[in-house]
Parts: C-alpha cells; structure tokens; sequence
C-alpha cells in the first residue's frame, strides 16, 4: 500500500454523554494484532468499572484483519457498528474502544447502534487524520551560501524538509514523490546552478495531515 488514510500517531480521547450514559472513546494507531490486543487490555484496565468495553480494529495493507467485540451489549449492536464507521471512513491501522458508563436508561437496539457508531464517528471529527504517502528521501548536499536560496525555493513550492545537517557544507533532506525525483534533481540543479549534489535515499513513509 503506496498510501493510506489513517490518525495522528497519538492516542485520542472523546466522549460524550447520551440518555445519562457516558460514552469513551479511545483510538490508538496500531500496525500489529498485538499492538491492538494490548490497547484494547490497556482500556480494559483503565476502565475496569465500566459496564462495557467494546472495540473494533482494522490492520494490514488490504484490512485483511478485522476484528470487533459487543463485549456484552446485544449482538450485533455495538462492536459491528464501529467497525463499519472505520470502514466508511477508510481509515487503516486503527484501534478504537468506546466505552460505556450505564446511565440506567436501556437504549434499545436502535439506539446502542447509533450511540456506539456515533461516538466513533463524532469523535474522529475531532483528532488529526493523516495521509500516510511513500515518498523517495532526496538529500542535496550544497554551500552554505547557496542554502537561503535552495530552502525558500522549496518553502515557495511547498517542499517539507524532514532536517537539515550542517558541516563543511549544508545537507538537506526532502521527501519526494517517487513519480517527480527526476524532475525535482533537474530542477534543483538548475536553480543552484549545478552548485549541489544529490543522492536518492530510502522509501519511507511521509505523514500529511488531513484539514
């Protein structure tokens, strides 16, 4: 998977109340079952008194892992729900848990459904989505006198620098879509005058955040 739409590498926390029960939402960035398993016991931990702990994950580059849990609500009610709201959301590498102090007013079927895919949904509306993009690491190696004019060509084009070294010359690295390194080397060498080096590094992961 050359990119996906995920949460910011923070846990989040939102909740609301409904008909006096108070709703917890917790959502974590996981890339293992074991990452989620141990989230979802974290929660199970913190939460001990709640009358329910319901989660649902999805993993892997197809989301050929999925896994959810009503954790006692009547099936099909809670933990399914959520799920189907990371799913619409095509969100990836995602925990969420939501969890439920009883107000000791009963919800119906109905209403635990969109009380459970509500929080899920209403509290994504409120953290940092990222797009997480595969992106070639470009490191251009040029004089200190040439580093103003190289870094506010970048800023006008709207380049990130992940950081910048500084010895006898000044290294800077940027992160380049695979399709456009050709043409950023040629371009980069023509502003600077043939006065910079490059080198291709390694494929990484680059996080764009969602507004």
């Amino acid at each position: 998977m050359t990119q996906y739409l995920t949460i910011q590498p923070q846990q989040f926390t939102w909740e609301q109340d409904i008909k006096k029960s108070r709703f917890i939402l917790n959502i974590a960035r996981v890339t293992t079952e074991e990452q989620a398993q141990a989230f979802i016991n974290q929660m199970n931990k913190q939460h001990h008194k709640a009358t329910h702990n319901v989660f649902a994950y999805m993993l892997g580059d197809t989301d050929h892992i999925q896994r959810y849990s009503d954790n006692g609500e009547p099936s099909g009610t809670a933990g399914v729900p959520m799920l189907e709201v990371l799913q619409k959301r095509g969100l990836h590498d995602i925990v969420a848990v939501v969890t439920r102090y009883f107000g000791g007013i009963k919800l119906g079927a109905g209403g635990l459904i969109r009380a459970y895919s509500g929080t899920v949904a209403d509290g994504l509306t409120q953290t940092t989505l990222v797009q997480r993009v595969t992106r070639q690491a470009i490191t251009i190696t040029t004089s200190y006198k040439n580093h103003p004019i190289l870094e506010h060509w970048l800023t006008e084009h709207d380049f990130e620098i992940m950081r910048t070294e500084y010895d006898t010359a000044v290294h800077i690295v940027v992160p380049v879509a695979e399709a456009t390194v050709t043409d950023f080397i040629a371009q980069v060498t023509d502003l600077l005058a043939g006065n910079a080096t490059t080198s291709i590094g390694e494929t990484i992961f680059f996080e764009i955040p969602m507004t």
